[in-house]
């Protein structure tokens, strides 16, 4: 628990709510007066014994109960990089889940310029696997122009995304389904991943590898083989990343190289000097 961190946090984004706006007056009279909320006011609207709140701004609530941080990160209106701060702060850790079910949906409008600027195929997908941005390399792998709305059903479903990865059976649905679990233990309550879920298990190729369960939650840093419709047969390594304001959603670069040979497979990691 980081006690001053959490009062700085907690007190800046209470002092910035207005009293009026959630039906509640401002004390009058002498004395001090809270600029926004006062510990009290958040009991009161969070439903909660008096002196509940006082015991979270002030450090004295060792590893406090994640549904009251929920709620006091709701009403404070915390974005998704306060809402892990207040976690971590608050001594429990990265939070279990994102904060709303739409967080992770959408990204910074720059990052198209971003990914437009990057010779390499990248794209950009939300938590659901929804592409959000993409540059031209990446479109390159789409002759037909069919670029996918979801590029996990497309790597799960779509015939063309099943002649495009390699060695698909067992060179990325292994790798990839692990990926869908994952992100289904943090939205449980996503409605495209919970459909994309039912997909998986009605079909015979997927059921069998989702059945069999695997550990690997992310690309970064995998090579595997790829026939590029343009550029033929060879060996994409991935390089992934996540957005800050959007826990969930995902940068993919695809660096590849045409040919039979693996360019990366003994890459050395890179590190600080």
């Amino acid at each position: 628990m980081n006690k001053k961190a959490l009062y700085d946090l907690l007190k800046e984004r209470r002092d910035l709510i207005q009293p009026e706006r959630h039906g509640l007056e401002r004390p009058t009279g002498q004395g001090r007066r809270a600029p926004g909320l006062t510990q009290h006011d958040v009991d009161k609207l969070l439903h909660r014994n008096p002196g509940t709140y006082r015991r979270l701004e002030s450090g004295a609530w060792p590893r406090p109960a994640i549904d009251f941080l929920r709620d006091v990160a709701t009403l404070f209106a915390l974005n998704e990089q306060e809402w892990v701060s207040l976690c971590r702060y608050a001594g429990i850790g990265d939070p279990p889940g994102p904060l709303t079910s739409q967080s992770g949906k959408k990204v910074p409008g720059v990052w198209q310029e971003a990914v437009d600027g990057m010779t390499h195929m990248a794209y950009v997908t939300d938590a659901s696997w929804e592409l959000i941005a993409h540059n031209a390399p990446f479109a390159r792998m789409f002759p037909d122009g069919r670029i996918p709305t979801n590029t996990m059903r497309w790597m799960l479903f779509d015939p063309d995304g099943r002649s495009t990865l390699t060695d698909w059976a067992t060179a990325w649905v292994p790798l990839v389904l692990p990926q869908l679990r994952a992100a289904l233990s943090a939205r449980p309550d996503d409605d495209i991943l919970r459909q994309i879920e039912k997909e998986v298990v009605a079909d015979p190729d997927t059921a069998p590898i989702w059945d069999a369960g695997g550990a690997h939650i992310h690309p970064d840093g995998d090579e595997r083989p790829l026939l590029h419709a343009l550029d033929g047969p060879g060996w994409v390594t991935m390089c992934a990343a996540e957005p800050m304001t959007a826990p969930g959603a995902r940068l993919i670069v695809l660096v590849f190289h045409p040919g039979e040979e693996r360019a990366h497979a003994r890459t050395p990691m890179l590190r600080a000097p």
